[in-house]
């Protein structure tokens, strides 16, 4: 909106010049962003309390945990107002790669809401039935997978991605790409909300995960950024660093309520938005293989879960009993059996993901 409206005056005040600088824009959304987090959380909060969307604790998690019950959730709403807003406000908004971002970020948070809203005011156990959330993520997948594929202004781009560690090698998908990209929103979703069990835990490697695809998406969007750097050159997604800079900003506006202890959890609304707009990111800047480093801790619960059903499968079948491989899945979970304690896994964690984010940089260079 800004860009728009001011941007066109720059020829009567030369001051808005400014408003077609990515970095200029990127900053003001990042701070709005910040902002937005910090005058409607309070307010959003005591409206969550009120209307009794509070946190429910199931029996099988850890007994500290029992202190968490009543503790509001759905906070995700604040996560999609302070990142909805500064992009309307900063990003040029003819810009397609902004409108799949924010389709991506909004159609998952609708799916999210609907599963918090179930669970907290209808009393629903379960919540949002499993196949219906999947037939979402599934729905969104195709839907962007289609865009792309078919869309007239990505056909220069094509439907590959980039394999990290490798200069200028990309694999080409063809009507897969579809697929693929189901799979890699699917996935991305799944693995943020799964990671959303401790008190800052997932807001913080959110935080880390968009500011790094910021930097990303203005280096992709750069022509001579990414000749220098032997990445896929991507006209106009420079856009996208304006909406990462504005998750990153709304993610720790958002962990300034969520930090332990927590005043409001994410819910499924912020973690299944916030989990396909990293996705749809990695996508949009054909990094999807760099997204399984960039996001490693998330991979890594995500995977903890996969073995921990697994082998209770498998152990179930081969011997009678069932057995477990970790204490608890997620993997946060285990540590936290083991002795450790909640602030001492987050904080470990967030090391872990910095770690991870400076990897995903030195790809660029060790090829």
């Amino acid at each position: 909106m800004f860009y728009h409206i001011l941007y066109p005056l720059k020829d009567k005040l030369s001051g808005l010049n400014v408003f077609q600088y990515i970095t200029f824009r990127a900053a003001g959304a990042a701070i709005t962003a910040l902002i937005i987090s910090f005058i409607v959380g309070p307010w959003i909060i005591r409206k969550l309390q009120s209307s009794q969307v509070l946190e429910t604790i199931g029996e099988r998690g850890p007994k500290t945990h029992i202190t968490k019950k009543g503790t509001p959730t759905m906070g995700g709403i604040i996560i999609l107002a302070a990142v909805i807003l500064p992009t309307l406000l900063w990003a040029d908004l003819q810009n397609s790669y902004i409108h799949i971002i924010l389709l991506a970020t909004i159609w998952m948070g609708l799916f999210g809401f609907l599963d918090d809203y179930l669970k907290t005011v209808k009393k629903s156990k379960e919540g949002l039935i499993a196949r219906y959330k999947f037939a979402g993520q599934i729905g969104l997948g195709l839907v962007i997978g289609a865009w792309l594929y078919f869309g007239t202004e990505f056909r220069d781009i094509g439907p590959v991605t980039s394999v990290p560690f490798f200069k200028n090698l990309e694999i080409p998908f063809g009507i897969l790409y579809i697929p693929w990209v189901t799979l890699v929103l699917t996935a991305s979703s799944n693995a943020v909300n799964l990671t959303d069990g401790l008190d800052g835990l997932a807001a913080g490697l959110l935080a880390i995960c968009a500011l790094t695809l910021a930097a990303i998406s203005y280096i992709s969007g750069r022509v001579d950024f990414s000749d220098y750097l032997n990445i896929i050159y991507l006209p106009k997604a420079g856009e996208l660093t304006i909406f990462s800079t504005a998750l990153g900003g709304a993610c720790l506006g958002f962990l300034w309520f969520n930090a332990p202890p927590a005043q409001v959890f994410m819910g499924d609304t912020g973690a299944l938005s916030t989990g396909a707009a990293l996705g749809t990111l990695a996508i949009l800047l054909k990094k999807e293989l760099l997204l399984v480093i960039l996001g490693g801790v998330f991979v890594w619960e995500a995977i903890s879960v996969m073995i921990q059903l697994g082998y209770f499968r498998w152990s179930k079948r081969r011997t009678g009993e069932t057995k477990r491989f970790f204490l608890m899945a997620p993997i946060h979970h285990h540590f936290e059996l083991k002795g450790w304690k909640e602030t001492q896994v987050v904080i470990r964690f967030w090391i872990m993901g910095i770690l991870f984010a400076l990897m995903t940089f030195s790809t660029f260079k060790i090829r």
